[in-house]
């Protein structure tokens, strides 16, 4: 082995140690975030934890809130508790939980779009369920730029067994000592009404000594969410209603009979099952969307 292959090697060593280094660091707490060069660059953005840096998104797959039908009720809910925190008033931070594919992440996002339109220093942060350690220093630094207003967004949000990371969530959803600051908000998504297995909350309390106490801090981690918002698989004439909506918006001919054939081979008629035929027979029609 050549000199030129082991410091190229000693090199790799260096990174990979920095790399390691910046998360330990990240997930104890102790290191500093980095703020973006100009909130100006994006209002969506993703945390990354490693790097303590948010990264701004200028492409994403948003759909307009008009287009998400059968949602009506819950939009209308998360828009207007959207709106009030985003004008500095009372608001809750929420939970949208239920059947997978039903339009969860596709709401909170599209409330946001339309949210922002009128308030555009209203952002939206995505941040991982792996990352929630690392939410104090991502607080500490959205605390400092009090004149924008933050939507930490959590999608698919649950715990397992020997999860303590949602400790790091109940002080965004009700604080500790340091409080959660006032221009910061959290909607999670997630499939448990609970976040836990139902088996999990089961366990702990038939084996707590006094019953319902020991299980009682993770059970009521829902319950500090303020506002529940619930989705649920649709029926045949609301996946249609669907199908309706997208093909009038862009320019496509369905066969209805092909699309109920086309939810029947997934199990379900959702709004992601709709919005996949829709990509289907938008490519067969050589149509962009």
């Amino acid at each position: 082995m050549n000199d030129a292959s082991i410091n190229d090697i000693l090199m790799n060593l260096d990174r990979i140690a920095s790399a390691l280094e910046n998360q330990t660091n990240a997930m104890g707490g102790n290191a500093q975030p980095n703020p973006p060069q100009s909130w100006d660059d994006a209002r969506l953005w993703v945390w990354q934890a490693a790097t303590m840096r948010l990264k701004a998104v200028t492409e994403n797959n948003t759909l307009p809130l008009a287009l998400l039908v059968g949602l009506e009720q819950q939009a209308t809910i998360l828009l207007d508790n959207t709106e009030q925190f985003a004008n500095g008033y009372g608001a809750n931070n929420a939970l949208l939980w239920g059947a997978r594919g039903t339009g969860k992440s596709a709401l909170t996002k599209a409330i946001h779009l339309q949210a922002s339109k009128n308030n555009p220093s209203l952002h939206l942060i995505e941040i991982y369920r792996e990352d929630l350690k690392t939410l104090a220093p991502l607080l500490d630094l959205l605390r400092s730029v009090s004149e924008h207003r933050f939507i930490l967004f959590c999608d698919d949000l649950s715990f397992d067994e020997n999860d303590s990371s949602y400790k790091s969530l109940k002080a965004v959803l009700d604080g500790g000592v340091q409080n959660r600051p006032r221009n910061v908000i959290l909607y999670a998504t997630s499939n448990r009404r609970h976040l836990l297995p139902r088996d999990m909350i089961e366990n702990e309390r038939a084996t707590a000594i006094h019953k319902g106490e020991a299980a009682e801090e993770k059970i009521s981690l829902s319950d500090r969410f303020g506002l529940w918002l619930g989705f649920y698989n649709t029926d045949q004439d609301g996946y249609l209603a669907m199908l309706d909506g997208y093909a009038t918006h862009y320019g496509l001919k369905i066969n209805k009979k092909d699309a109920l054939e086309w939810a029947m081979t997934r199990g379900n008629r959702s709004g992601r099952v709709a919005w996949q035929y829709i990509q289907h027979i938008a490519g067969q029609q050589k149509i962009k969307i």
